[in-house]
């Protein structure tokens, strides 16, 4: 193993531990306040849930209607056009509404192509510097009641814009070009 991984393996327990020390020397009932946070925990989660799967089932009526296949014909060209490949703007849709299937067309971008080509330096950016905006959204605002999110989501899809624009510009300056 490495030394950083020997690190954390040691570091997260006796973090653990001085909290619930401190704690108990502070006269704090560390036991029944880590049961209060369970439950809290508990809580929120099944007050995520339905947020979650009209997520699910908004995305999956995205790619199944074939408006992402659509979306992705109609970009195409112009992605061409600044130099970015086409098989990266699946991504470029999907990444700020889902992490989970933006992790799972990166790691098909990067078994196909290679994770020292540009399409996989790319994506790998990209997954990084960017957010599931959409999610968070509604998953996380929804859950706490927000109900004004016009701010927040123009912010947010600004960041995504921006994330995208210097992941290009990184892997361009830092690799070059295809």
């Amino acid at each position: 193993m490495g030394f950083i991984s020997n690190i954390s393996l040691t570091f997260i327990p006796l973090l653990i531990g001085f909290i619930l020390l401190y704690g108990t020397y502070k006269r704090v009932p560390t036991y029944e306040r880590f049961v209060e946070g369970g439950k809290e925990g508990i809580k929120i989660a099944v007050s995520i849930i339905p947020f979650l799967v009209g997520m699910l089932v908004a995305i999956s009526i995205f790619r199944a209607s074939g408006a992402l296949d659509a979306l992705m014909n109609w970009l195409r060209p112009y992605m061409k056009a600044i130099g970015v490949p086409a098989e990266i703007v699946p991504l470029l849709i999907i990444r700020p509404i889902s992490g989970t299937a933006a992790l799972g067309m990166t790691s098909d971008l990067i078994a196909v192509y290679g994770p020292d080509t540009f399409i996989g330096r790319l994506a790998s950016i990209l997954q990084g510097s960017t957010d599931t905006t959409f999610y968070v959204l509604t998953v996380y605002f929804g859950a706490v009641g927000i109900k004004k999110m016009g701010d927040a989501l123009k912010v947010g899809l600004l960041a995504d814009v921006v994330g995208i624009m210097v992941s290009i510009l990184v892997v361009v300056l830092i690799f070059g070009t295809q």
